[in-house]
């Protein structure tokens, strides 16, 4: 006994990947519970964005200058505290060793 494929119209897949787009939630979290409220395997659903944002341009703005230059610096920053987290564990690691 085989299981018939289900069709689902174009609105519907629509629909879905609006709800997962629109939410300021991550993507893959909306993305999980919209598949499992509707019945929707993750992968078709993953499909069906990429289709969509193909169709539709994608779903992201162009950032302003200022917005630009916030980004970089909030990279920069961020880089700069990841080293020195690390160094920060290093160091504690080492003096944990020596005692």
């Amino acid at each position: 006994m085989t299981a018939s494929r289900r069709r689902f119209s174009q609105e519907f897949k629509d629909e879905l990947c609006q709800e997962v787009i629109t939410p300021s939630n991550t993507i893959k979290d909306v993305a999980v519970a919209v598949a499992v409220a509707y019945g929707v395997g993750p992968g078709t659903l993953r499909n069906w964005l990429v289709k969509y944002r193909d169709a539709h341009g994608g779903t992201e703005t162009e950032l302003a200058i200022d917005e630009r230059a916030r980004l970089k610096e909030l990279e920069w920053e961020n880089s700069e505290l990841r080293a020195e987290t690390a160094f920060l564990k290093k160091t504690h690691f080492a003096r944990e060793q020596r005692q």
